[in-house]
């Protein structure tokens, strides 16, 4: 297992955790993860990797949420 912190979201594996730091995105979509949720501070699991990676399932604040991979690149987390 790596000891490297991870710093995007779209690095989690099934069953990491992270905790968001910052988003890179803008606009509609900006907005849009902010009302699901994704904020500064907001704690990240990773549920599930569809076959292809793409798109991942992602527990947060317990709704189930779904989020393509480009999306995800734009999230930075810590890890927890």
């Amino acid at each position: 297992m790596s000891t490297e912190p991870i710093s995007l979201l779209s690095q989690l594996r099934e069953g990491q955790r992270g905790q968001v730091s910052s988003l890179s995105l803008s606009g509609e979509m900006r907005r849009r993860l902010q009302d699901l949720g994704i904020i500064e501070g907001t704690t990240i699991l990773c549920l599930h990797r569809s076959a292809f990676g793409d798109p991942c399932a992602y527990l947060i604040r317990g709704a189930i949420i779904a989020l393509r991979n480009c999306d995800s690149q734009k999230i930075r987390i810590k890890a927890i």
